[in-house]
């Protein structure tokens, strides 16, 4: 008897092809209905990131003018946050305390003197090349 209930257990051990089936098909659409929406996140996370760092660029930027009496050429560009100008008077850095950040995405951020734009009511711009070539304008 004893040999019949251990062959019973045997037999029964793991699972058929049709439970597993079932079960990465439960897998793949919860994959299909989570998937989407994650990555909505990721790219609305990476916007909120760049804005946070321009923001942080914008106040060193700030006190760099605050400093200086203006703010750093484009030639200078961020760089003049981290490494003294030539020919800069009153220069009381560095202004970050690590180097110019990249964007979310990887790509420079780019620093505009005087702004692109004409119609703008501000005088500088600082711009991140977003997903897909948007760009975001952080200007003051």
């Amino acid at each position: 008897m004893k040999e019949k209930l251990l062959m019973h257990y045997r037999r029964q051990q793991g699972f058929t092809l049709l439970e597993l089936l079932v079960v990465l098909m439960i897998i793949a659409l919860l994959a299909g209905f989570v998937g989407p929406r994650l990555f909505s996140q990721v790219d609305q996370a990476k916007d909120k990131t760049a804005l946070n760092q321009m923001k942080s660029l914008s106040d060193a930027l700030s006190q760099y003018r605050l400093d200086v009496g203006q703010y750093p050429s484009e030639t200078q560009g961020l760089k003049a946050l981290i490494d003294r100008p030539s020919g800069v008077t009153g220069w009381r850095g560095p202004y970050l305390s690590k180097s110019v950040p990249n964007d979310p995405w990887g790509n420079p951020y780019q620093w505009h003197n005087p702004t692109r734009n004409k119609n703008a009511v501000y005088e500088v711009e600082l711009l991140a090349t977003g997903n897909d070539g948007k760009t975001i304008n952080y200007g003051f």
